[in-house]
């Protein structure tokens, strides 16, 4: 099998370049980045990264035949040859495939994803019931990839200034969480030109989702419940 991977290293290399390799032998069941292990017993300086190899981590995020996806539940056998690999799109490269999300995590960090309580602890924990639990079936299964935001156009245009598709559909997971007790800090913070209402609902978040989230959708939640607050 044919694969063709985006090469860079800034410090030996003056600009990046594709590079050829080819697997003589592949397994009916072998996923991307079991190829990419075997690429890398041959030439070691190939870099990318890796950790659970499950699908949960999210740290092999990369972009593939055109689309962001995770190497480690993406089966050879679901992709033309030759397989065309490149770093997700949007973010400055450290080397190879690995790139900078230190922008894609201060968003993050921006939006406060954790409780915000203003009446006392329970001693024991929260209760909720099946149909409040159930409100935040889509929101809390994210992984943080970075698949969604580095394919979102608005996001490589204003990555300080726009929240992203990540980063705002846990902000709906909280909204929707009948816990927490910020809503209105949380939609007050979004209320400008930028963090928000720079989603032009195309969708690139959802279709490239490995969790099969749909970050769109949980920010047009969003900007009903903002319009909505200010009638």
């Amino acid at each position: 099998m044919r694969f063709r991977i985006y090469r860079y290293n800034p410090e030996t290399d003056t600009k990046p370049y594709m590079q050829d390799y080819e697997l003589a032998e592949i397994q009916p069941d072998m996923m991307l980045l079991d190829a990419l292990e075997e690429i890398r017993a041959q030439d070691e300086s190939l870099a990318f990264r890796r950790s659970c190899g499950e699908g949960v981590c999210g740290s092999d995020g990369m972009n593939i035949n055109g689309r962001n996806g995770l190497a480690c539940i993406t089966p050879l056998a679901s992709l033309k040859e030759p397989v065309a690999l490149r770093p997700l799109p949007g973010r400055p490269v450290i080397r190879d495939l690995v790139v900078d999300l230190s922008q894609f995590y201060q968003q993050y960090r921006a939006v406060k994803p954790w409780l915000i309580r203003e009446d006392p602890l329970p001693e024991v924990e929260f209760l909720q019931s099946p149909e409040e639990r159930k409100q935040l079936d889509g929101l809390y299964e994210c992984i943080l990839c970075a698949c969604c935001s580095t394919a979102c156009p608005s996001w490589w245009w204003n990555p300080e200034k726009f929240r992203g598709p990540a980063a705002l559909l846990w902000v709906n997971r909280f909204v929707a969480d009948n816990r927490d007790q910020a809503t209105e800090e949380r939609l007050s913070e979004l209320d400008d030109a930028y963090k928000l209402f720079r989603c032009h609902t195309i969708m690139n978040c959802a279709d490239v989702c490995p969790k099969n989230l749909n970050p769109a959708e949980a920010i047009s939640r969003l900007k009903h419940r903002m319009m909505k607050d200010s009638i």
